[in-house]
């Protein structure tokens, strides 16, 4: 037996830090770019929409945004999961998405890569469309695209805050 409990402890906690073949790899500038993988096509009977907000809703102040995805599953970003994707949400979107590349991050581009299904929004008074895309493990959509319907809300001015009146 020779190695104490806590030595063996020890060494499985290094292992977790630095994973096998780790320490061996070149320098990411080193690295050859891995190739594009071909777009996966989703489900036939997949639907993805917006569970919350509803078309037309008026809303005051953040809010949250409810994602729904029917016959296939959600999984993170970097994952080769069958039949599964993540979610990216697009506000206030009016240009086309390019099927072939990975959609953008920015503002407009919200990415939930670690699987998320919702998301708390804050957006300026005004009205809005929300869609969502769903993306692959390298943030493209699937080919054919699977996207959901938009959903135009009206963001209404924040209420005047409540004083209260003190009797004299």
């Amino acid at each position: 037996m020779g190695r104490s409990a806590s030595s063996i402890i020890l060494a499985l906690g290094l292992v977790s830090l630095f994973p096998i073949g780790a320490l061996a790899q070149p320098a990411p500038e080193q690295q050859a770019p891995k190739p594009a993988t071909p777009q996966k096509a989703p489900a036939p009977d997949a639907r993805l929409y917006i569970i919350y907000p509803w078309d037309g809703a008026q809303i005051r102040g953040e809010f949250w945004v409810r994602f729904g995805l029917r016959n296939m599953g959600v999984t993170q970003a970097g994952s080769s999961a069958p039949n599964a994707g993540h979610h990216h949400l697009l506000v206030d979107v009016t240009d086309a998405i390019d099927p072939e590349e990975p959609l953008p991050t920015d503002n407009q581009h919200l990415h939930f890569g670690a699987g998320q299904t919702e998301a708390r929004l804050e957006l300026p008074p005004g009205k809005h469309t929300l869609q969502l895309v769903l993306g692959d493990a390298e943030h493209r959509p699937f080919k054919p695209m699977l996207l959901s319907k938009k959903v135009t809300i009206t963001v209404l001015p924040s209420a005047p805050a409540k004083t209260s009146k003190k009797k004299q």
